[in-house]
């Protein structure tokens, strides 16, 4: 298959080539950004910062410590630009200084907002929503065979209704809608959904996946709708592990 030689580039040109093919467009920013970003988002920690000795200018002083803020100044820059409709996407590195030692971690940003169809005669506008950008996020980890994740909501500074993906306790993926005193800070008065995926951990789980294959059915498959009335507090894992326990051969 196509993970028999596992590197960034393979991997990084097959989910690029998915998400170019489902309407994102990629954009590369620069590493350098600006000291004050880091103070937005309460669970960055500034002493981590990697800061230039002599830098060219203000907004460019800084090693950034998320993909997040250049991502969001190009959203800004595209709506004052009357282009509001945006699904982004970006391979880049992260920089942070721990006990003395400069590290650098890959990651992958993706960015929604606007809306998700356009108007026409025959349909109204669809806002883009949390669901969308879930649907992104697991068609990347589908896309690479990855599946055996756990997930729990997590509350997140900048970000709510978070959600993050796990592997044992690497986590892979946290994704939710960027908080508007965020926004604000970008001028961006319009919804915006955001995913982070830890590159380094997805290269370092497909390393020890091991894939197999089986015959494709000779049935078709069944779909059956199934309408619960459940507690809010029921998340849908248990749900699916209920399921899984009566029959996992067949469902």
């Amino acid at each position: 298959q196509y993970f028999s030689d596992i590197n960034h580039e393979n991997i990084r040109n097959i989910v690029s080539d998915l998400l170019s093919n489902n309407g994102f467009s990629e954009i590369m920013n620069n590493s350098l950004t600006q000291l004050n970003y880091t103070s937005l988002i309460k669970d960055l920690n500034c002493s981590e910062n990697v800061t230039l000795i002599n830098p060219l200018s203000q907004e460019l002083n800084t090693m950034r410590q998320s993909l997040i803020f250049s991502g969001l100044e190009n959203i800004s820059y595209n709506i004052n630009r009357k282009n509001k409709d945006l699904k982004l996407y970006e391979f880049g590195k992260t920089y942070h200084r721990i006990n003395g030692d400069n590290i650098e971690n890959l990651r992958l940003m993706l960015l929604l907002t606007g809306n998700h169809t356009s108007q026409s005669w025959d349909s109204s506008i669809i806002k883009v929503n949390f669901f969308n950008l879930k649907e992104s996020v697991e068609h990347i980890l589908s896309r690479l065979g990855i599946n055996d994740l756990t997930s729990q909501v997590k509350s997140m500074s900048g970000i709510s209704e978070g959600i993050v993906y796990k592997h044992k306790k690497d986590q892979i993926v946290c994704f939710g809608k960027v908080e508007k005193q965020l926004l604000n800070n970008f001028d961006i008065k319009q919804q915006v959904f955001y995913a982070d995926f830890n590159w380094d951990n997805v290269l370092k789980l497909l390393k020890n996946t091991k894939f197999k294959y089986e015959e494709v059915s000779k049935f078709p498959s069944v779909k059956r709708d199934l309408s619960l009335l459940i507690d809010k507090n029921i998340q849908f894992k248990d749900l699916l592990q209920i399921a899984l326990e009566t029959e996992k051969h067949i469902l």
